[in-house]
């Protein structure tokens, strides 16, 4: 009875994970369908996490609330690594996959460490290159595509190198799709680093300190190409790398495909953040052009 119990219990936590990353991250969603039945659980799993972890501080009414939040994920981590049963659904399906596959606590703690330092940031701590963020991109984006990779058993430095450069431009791009988002939060200096404000004539100077103006448009949309294009950058050293990446490695980079579809959102609106049409359907595109898109470079075996 307590086994059957245990198991409806963690079948729940599953689904729970499933109806998560479908609800907050539904491009991502759409590219875990497309790996092998195998992989999905571990997968969906990670996925929610990143979803729990990328929502803590917008869903808390106090900054400290999302704070605490993240600490506790990141002292569960440690629990779950420590065979200790936590209440919480996707804590454990995480636990539950951990179990099963060798997937690093490493890359589990940074994901969440990069979460709390960010949480942490003062909305004058504007980040001074664009390096930053590439490595919160990497230790956000990319962490969850090597565990998904170790999910399957995959060893590949072709693959892992290939990861990393998705995650970044993923990563980067979603920043600045989320432009106008942190505007309304007043945390739109955080993700403009200040060369690029500088450069483009962002960057003034106020009651003693720098901050970022996002009161001309050209300016911005200036700053957004160039930020842009180094996302553009790790896509092709990405497909630069397919030759070389294992077949069974090629549905987990499918999340290329997400990062190349906002990327080409942005170009029909001169990467201008605030377009209305950046926000609708799927990174501003119809939900069926996406799926079929997706589909194609499945079947094609690309990314």
């Amino acid at each position: 009875m307590n086994g059957t119990i245990a198991s409806s219990s963690l079948r729940a936590a599953f689904s729970h994970c499933v109806q998560q990353v479908r609800s907050y991250d539904y491009h991502h969603y759409l590219c875990l369908l497309e790996l092998p039945p195998s992989m999905r659980k571990a997968a969906f799993a990670l996925r929610a996490f990143n979803v729990e972890t990328s929502r803590a501080m917008d869903v808390a009414t106090d900054p400290r609330i999302g704070l605490m939040r993240l600490v506790w994920w990141q002292e569960a981590i440690d629990k779950i690594y420590a065979s200790k049963k936590i209440e919480h659904p996707i804590a454990q399906a995480l636990s539950s996959v951990i179990s099963e596959n060798k997937i690093s606590k490493l890359w589990l703690k940074r994901s969440v460490e990069a979460r709390i330092n960010d949480a942490r940031r003062e909305d004058t701590e504007i980040p001074e290159t664009i390096d930053e963020l590439e490595k919160y991109a990497e230790d956000t984006a990319s962490t969850l595509l090597y565990m998904t990779l170790q999910s399957g058993g995959i060893r590949s430095t072709a693959a892992d190198h290939a990861a990393s450069h998705i995650g970044k431009a993923g990563g980067l791009l979603l920043l600045l799709k989320s432009l106008p988002y942190h505007a309304t939060r007043n945390r739109h200096c955080s993700y403009i680093p200040v060369k690029v404000a500088e450069e483009h004539g962002l960057l003034a100077k106020q009651g003693g300190r720098f901050e970022i103006r996002l009161d001309s448009r050209e300016r911005l949309c200036d700053a957004v190409f160039d930020m842009a294009s180094v996302a553009n950058a790790h896509l092709r050293k990405a497909r630069d790398l397919a030759g070389t990446v294992p077949k069974e490695a090629l549905p987990v980079l499918l999340q290329a495909v997400p990062a190349q579809v906002l990327l080409d959102s942005l170009r029909k609106v001169e990467f201008d953040v605030f377009d209305p049409r950046l926000q609708r359907g799927v990174l501003g595109v119809p939900p069926l052009w996406f799926q079929l898109k997706l589909k194609w470079s499945s079947l094609r075996g690309k990314y």
